[in-house]
């Protein structure tokens, strides 16, 4: 039998026995002894001392036993969460943006990138990111990112990236004592994957101070304020002071009311946003079909019967845009809006009656 160093032994032919301390050869060994003393001892004369194993080997089962029983203590995950540009103030639009920074400057077409979600605003923001794959939507990701900071969502390689094509923003705003509240905002992925493989896609920015994919997913300048507190109300000019005073709130449709019941909603890009600086055409569209969204849901709930919406000539991106969208509302139908009052750039949209 071979002994190695540590192993508990007995004599085989007399009482006691003790510790392998050292192994001299093949047939000889060192051992302590109970009382202290070290010995050499013939290989053959040992026997090993199976109640020694037998309790260690209970330890062992015990300290595992209590190990499984042990809840794993999380890893600290290192913070995905940063400022915007500690160097200098960024000079986009104050808004939330998508950005798709690649790891490799120098060669942004290859290489990983970091999905991140910026968030220029005063305001925490949570939000939920949900994409399509495999044609079902997931959710894939949810956080709340504090004022003027950005949080990596995830890092994506080349093949990743179609996963990222079309999908949902949802954000809420949130401040601890705000002076307005806003509606929770819904934006759409739609993203070319191609855009990904040309390099005049990835621009220089202060957002993340690098050259990425910038994509816009809502300026604070299109923030719809759904309430107020009651500090503005009691201040509003002219405004009673007494306990019957109610103030209903006007309804976002309510601007582009133009009879009873009718509201006509140009949704040319500039009737939207005041500057479309740094707007790619998508970001421009997306913008456009938010827009389209809220009017069409606010004449819904209003009880409106008739909106139209003037989208323009152009390539027809938009008016099909719209069209698809219609699809949605089993309570409307469209036609192309009165040719002598806006010629062939309008869509009339027809809400029924529940």
């Amino acid at each position: 039998m071979r002994f190695k160093v540590g192993d508990k032994v007995t004599f085989l032919n007399e009482k006691g026995g003790g510790t392998v301390k050292a192994v001299l050869d093949s047939k000889v060994v060192t051992i302590e002894t109970e009382d202290g003393f070290e010995m050499p001892v013939m290989v053959k004369d040992l026997i090993p001392d199976y109640r020694a194993k037998e309790a260690y080997e209970q330890t062992q089962s015990l300290q595992q036993a209590k190990q499984a029983q042990e809840p794993e203590e999380p890893e600290e995950e290192e913070s995905r969460i940063t400022e915007i540009n500690p160097w200098v103030k960024p000079k986009e639009e104050p808004g939330i943006y998508l950005v798709f920074e690649p790891h490799e400057q120098q060669w942004v077409l290859t290489g990983d990138l970091d999905v991140i979600l910026v968030n220029h605003t005063p305001y925490e923001i949570i939000y939920s990111l949900f994409l399509e794959q495999d044609e079902v939507l997931r959710g894939v990701d949810y956080n709340t990112v504090p004022s003027e900071s950005k949080i990596v969502i995830d890092t994506i390689g080349r093949d990743d990236i179609e996963n990222y094509s079309h999908g949902v923003i949802q954000i809420l705003i949130h401040e601890d004592r705000p002076e307005k509240i806003f509606y929770p905002l819904h934006s759409v992925i739609d993203i070319r994957p191609g855009r990904f493989y040309k390099e005049g896609s990835y621009k220089q920015n202060t957002l993340v101070n690098k050259k990425a994919i910038v994509s816009v997913v809502s300026p604070m300048s299109t923030f719809e304020v759904a309430g107020l507190t009651e500090k503005e109300r009691k201040s509003e000019k002219g405004a009673s002071k007494t306990a019957a005073y109610i103030k209903r709130e006007k309804a976002f449709i309510d601007k582009h009311k133009t009879a009873p019941g009718e509201a006509v909603v140009d949704l040319h890009i500039g009737e939207i946003v005041d500057n479309i600086a740094g707007l790619t055409s998508h970001d421009m569209l997306m913008l456009q079909i938010n827009y389209f969204r809220k009017a069409l849901e606010s004449a819904i709930a209003e009880d409106y019967h008739k909106i139209t919406f003037i989208h323009g000539v152009g390539n027809g991106v938009l008016k099909n845009s719209i069209v698809k969208e219609l699809e949605i509302y089993s309570n409307t139908e469209h036609a192309m809006a009165s040719v002598a009052k806006f010629g062939v750039g309008a869509i009339d949209v027809i809400i029924k009656k529940k």
